[in-house]
């Protein structure tokens, strides 16, 4: 949730930074509901108090013209606080799907303004037709989709062979890694609230989105980020203890309601896969330098793996619901001839954090003040097979992974 003061106090800056991220948001209506709230709230007060200094001064018994105005004043103050109930229902509604301000050098635009700042090694060159993963796979059988539609419908997959060693041992070497740069690994659960899921602002935006338990009042977890954005909601943390750093291996659960997940093949969009996400809560000063410390981190993983990859600023409309900037890390799919993202970088400022009431203290007398919540994909592991699979292709259909990988598969079992 934005915060409506800034809002206030520099309106026309904010209006433009909202519609730059989503020109179709009524930020108008949401400047005017503001407004009427605050205005109705005073007016309700006001005959709270008359009611309140008429039942003092009637102590000794009502006047014919005090009664005829208490009665006035209930009438209008039950009118009244029914209007409020209503206006502050509208405006909690449209203010839950207010995107985050962006930061002011994000770009203007969708998809087409995205801008790669950084690039590792070279496209891997072959002297024979690379395959994609789903022509590798009929040689390989590493995954089945007909088995898992048999089982869950379309757009599922079940993994067998060596993909079930290559994801435990992608998990691993991720684990590792993101513990080395200081990220606490958690197990969360997988399952979350409606509360939980309006704190790290899924709900009710990506409502159609989500998998629901109605009957429990549960949701499937299309991201670990929901789960590890609660872990300190409704807290009031000692800045000693920040930064606060959490890495963790779950499922995801994603209806794809868009229904552009058809149109891509394989691996490449799925309703359930498995992802190792990072998480920070952190000083406000220090949200900016903690979102390229994150981007390095996820980048030290595939620079292990030896793949090609680009970084990429996202422009504004092409940013996530959440986040004031993001950074997309993309790596380079042979068989697709087109790079995918495989972990995106959000710095998403105090937004999560107003929702989900994560706060900190910078002394024992100083009044709590919003941290700062950044989360990244580290990485998405059905896009990572896909690239290690069409990277590390032979002539002869088999995959020659690298080293470290190779030996961590032979390790399990």
């Amino acid at each position: 949730m934005i915060d409506l003061s800034l809002l206030r106090e520099n309106c026309e800056t904010i209006r433009s930074l909202i519609l730059k991220k989503d020109p179709k948001f009524d930020i108008s209506r949401l400047i005017i509901l503001d407004e009427q709230v605050r205005e109705m709230r005073s007016a309700v007060e006001n005959l709270r108090k008359d009611r309140n200094e008429i039942s003092k001064s009637a102590s000794g018994g009502l006047s014919e013209e005090l009664r005829n105005r208490s009665i006035e004043v209930g009438k209008e103050l039950k009118i009244k606080e029914k209007l409020l109930e209503e206006l502050e229902e509208e405006f909690k509604k449209l203010a839950l799907t207010c995107p985050n301000i962006l930061m002011e050098e994000v770009q203007e635009g969708g998809k087409e303004n995205n801008k790669a700042v950084k690039t590792f090694s070279k496209k891997p060159s072959f002297d024979f037709e690379p395959k994609n993963h789903v022509e590798l796979n009929k040689t390989l059988d590493w995954f089945d989709f007909d088995a898992a539609t048999k089982i869950a419908g379309g757009n599922f997959v079940l993994y067998k062979k060596e993909a079930v060693k290559l994801i435990y041992a992608l998990t691993q070497l991720m684990l590792k890694n993101n513990a080395k740069h200081g990220f606490e690994p958690v197990i969360p659960p997988y399952l979350a609230t409606t509360k939980s899921l309006t704190n790290s602002s899924n709900l009710p935006k990506f409502a159609e989105d989500v998998y629901s338990v109605p009957a429990d009042d549960l949701y499937l977890i299309p991201t670990a980020e929901v789960s590890l954005t609660n872990i300190h909601a409704d807290s009031i943390l000692n800045v000693e203890q920040l930064p606060l750093r959490y890495t963790a291996w779950t499922g995801c659960f994603r209806r794809e309601a868009g229904g552009y997940g058809s149109l891509e093949r394989g691996l490449i969009r799925i309703h359930q896969f498995e992802k190792v996400e990072l998480y920070s809560i952190v000083h406000p000063q220090n949200s900016a330098a903690e979102l390229d410390y994150m981007v390095e981190c996820a980048e030290n993983i595939l620079q292990q793996l030896g793949l090609h990859y680009q970084v990429s600023l996202l422009a504004a409309q092409d940013c996530s619901f959440a986040s004031a900037k993001t950074y997309d890390i993309e790596v380079w799919l042979p068989g697709q001839q087109k790079y995918y993202e495989v972990s995106s970088a959000s710095n998403c400022t105090d937004f999560q954090a107003r929702r989900a009431g994560i706060r900190f203290r910078e002394s024992a007398t100083a009044k709590p003040q919003l941290a700062h919540t950044l989360n990244t994909s580290s990485l998405a592991l059905p896009r990572l097979m896909v690239a290690l699979m069409e990277t590390y292709q032979q002539e002869d259909g088999t995959i020659k992974f690298p080293k470290i990988l190779q030996e961590m598969m032979d390790n399990l079992w």
